[in-house]
């Protein structure tokens, strides 16, 4: 398995506590998410009952699903219980001199 790497712009006006969705990466979207200063990156997808993630609420750490309320923690892709039995794809996100990339498992 190879890794690709794609830029993502300046997301330095991202600020903590908020998420921005980038739907044309990987299958169902990307979720990059700031939080205590750091760029996260999940799936925008609930490993429950395939629904979109950025519908949802983000509290912390933690991003719950609209649907049935399935939470995953947006620094590893960890669920916190059920509904979900299952983690959502997490992904390393770099930012420097201004320029946030992704690195996307092929």
């Amino acid at each position: 398995m190879s890794a690709e790497f794609v830029e993502l712009g300046d997301l330095s006006d991202l600020r903590d506590g908020r998420m921005k969705v980038f739907s044309d990466l990987g299958l169902h979207g990307v979720i990059v998410c700031r939080i205590g200063g750091t760029l996260h990156a999940v799936e925008n997808n609930c490993s429950h009952r395939d629904t979109p993630l950025a519908d949802g609420r983000l509290r912390g750490a933690l991003i719950t699903c609209p649907l049935h309320g399935a939470q995953f923690d947006v620094r590893t892709g960890a669920h916190q219980g059920p509904p979900a039995f299952a983690p959502i794809a997490c992904y390393a996100v770099t930012e420097s001199d201004g320029v946030a990339s992704i690195q996307l498992d092929d």
